[in-house]
């Protein structure tokens, strides 16, 4: 399994050479309890078949199904998935569909295998959100910059979203209400002991931007619920 998360790192960061497998929409929401239809285009094809994995937080790529369009009468199944929570059809000998019945938050990968099994090379991953009215919003804690660092010309606030009832979110900032878009480095969602996700998002800038009292915002949306909250330096402690 180790071997098989390996392969997929190696093959979205480097895909020069051979074929660009590509999924979208990079993110799908559906409610809980509907189906989700997942899209994947394996680019130029010669008799190859549409592979999907699934991702869950923290784990390894597992082996879901694979369908070749022409000569097989059935979808093959990896072990511990089955018809009818999964299944697949093509729009086109390159563009295969993966359809989810009783979703959950999970990362789905799209696979080809370019050349004679020579090349791996996998989709960029499609996150599936599952919506449901009943899960909590995050709690997020946004702490200050450090007195040391106050000292230095860079300062780095740090947004720690917990209580997530789902594996997957999206963290952005802003600053004086402006979009922020660099200085930014997001963690986790990391799984805890009670069953909840926690992530942590750094935003480093400068020290006069902090000086200049403006607020600074996390925003953190899992699925339907999001939580927002901000900080600036005159309503921190000086000590």
């Amino acid at each position: 399994m180790l071997g098989t998360l390996c392969t997929l790192i190696t093959a979205l960061t480097c895909v020069s050479g051979v074929t660009v497998v590509t999924q979208k929409p990079i993110v799908v929401t559906v409610r809980k309890g509907e189906t989700a239809t997942l899209d994947c285009n394996l680019g130029t094809v010669d008799n190859r078949d549409g592979r999907w994995y699934k991702q869950v937080p923290g784990g390894v790529p597992q082996y879901v199904l694979r369908w070749y369009h022409t000569g097989w009468t059935s979808v093959e199944y990896g072990s511990g998935f089955s018809s009818p929570k999964f299944t697949s059809n093509h729009q086109s000998k390159s563009h295969y569909c993966l359809i989810i019945n009783n979703v959950d938050s999970v990362v789905y990968y799209c696979k080809k295998h370019d050349g004679n099994e020579k090349f791996v090379v996998f989709g960029q991953g499609t996150k599936l959100f599952v919506t449901d009215s009943t899960l909590p919003p995050p709690v997020l804690t946004i702490y200050p910059p450090s007195s040391d660092e106050l000292k230095s010309n860079k300062v780095t606030l740090v947004c720690l979203a917990s209580q997530m009832a789902m594996g997957y979110a999206d963290v952005s900032w802003t600053a004086g209400g402006n979009p922020v878009t660099g200085g930014i480095a997001t963690s986790g969602p990391v799984p805890q002991a009670d069953k909840t996700f926690q992530l942590s998002s750094c935003l480093t800038v400068d020290t006069s931007e902090w000086n200049q009292d403006k607020v600074f915002s996390c925003k953190v949306t899992a699925g339907s619920k999001f939580a927002e909250k901000g900080i600036k330096k005159s309503e921190c402690s000086t000590e």
